[in-house]
């Protein structure tokens, strides 16, 4: 029986994470498929600590906790190697953020790409029709994600829309390829993997997400700081294997 392996990065996330764990494990996925459930603390407070420890009580999942606060693509990496320990080649695995930002329900539509054959790694795009702008923060949003990805299109020679959308399924073989060129800790973490997913050829879609931006007060935690990052990842590129 394939698994959908869903790795959930958290971090002091108290007040959604019930409900992602929620609409995660409602997600119909079509037979034979079923979902496994890998939520990596990233030294979140003792008082989230306790609320995750209640929160997945009676759920069927896999909890790993840093010690401290490491960044994004350190819990990354965690949920992966977990992954990578147990999954089997028919298997995948999804990124879904805690924030209740992007919709676990889509994880359908990025999973059919894969079911069809016609692809091995599968990215979410948050800009279209499907997602009208409204409002300043998401337009200047969309402004920075779109140099950004214009960027990365430029090193690795792809085509895509939306290079930072969090929402991005690999096959367990291809998770294994690109497992070892994932070093950042933080949100640099998405150009790397595009990046190592190019160098590797990896066949690619990309498909509509849905996305209900947060703003800072409510807990978004990526900064402009982590603009400059991944501008310096995309700008160090990878190269590609011999």
């Amino acid at each position: 029986m394939p698994t959908l392996h869903v790795v959930i990065p958290v971090f002091n996330e108290a007040e959604t994470l019930a409900t992602i764990l929620d609409r995660v494990q409602a997600v119909p996925l079509p037979e034979p498929w079923h979902i496994n459930i890998t939520v990596v603390d990233d030294g979140s407070s003792p008082q989230f600590a306790a609320a995750l420890e209640e929160t997945v009580t009676d759920r069927s999942l896999d909890v790993i906790r840093h010690d401290q606060n490491q960044g994004k693509g350190a819990a990354l990496r965690t949920g992966f190697d977990s992954v990578l320990q147990h999954g089997q080649d028919d298997d995948v695995v999804v990124v879904q953020d805690a924030d209740l930002e992007y919709d676990p329900n889509d994880l359908i539509a990025l999973l059919e790409p894969v079911r069809q054959g016609n692809a091995d790694a599968v990215v979410g795009t948050r800009w279209g029709p499907h997602h009208p702008l409204q409002g300043l923060r998401p337009r200047l949003h969309r402004l920075i994600n779109g140099l950004l990805t214009v960027l990365s299109n430029w090193l690795t020679g792809l085509d895509l829309t939306d290079m930072e959308c969090c929402q991005k399924l690999l096959t367990i073989p291809t998770l294994r390829k690109v497992r070892p060129h994932l070093t950042e800790d933080r949100f640099g973490v998405e150009p790397q993997l595009i990046a190592a997913l190019a160098a590797h050829q990896v066949r690619m879609a990309e498909v509509p997400v849905s996305y209900e931006p947060r703003s800072m007060d409510e807990g978004k935690k990526i900064g402009w700081q982590d603009g400059v990052r991944a501008l310096l990842v995309i700008a160090r590129g990878i190269r590609r294997p011999t």
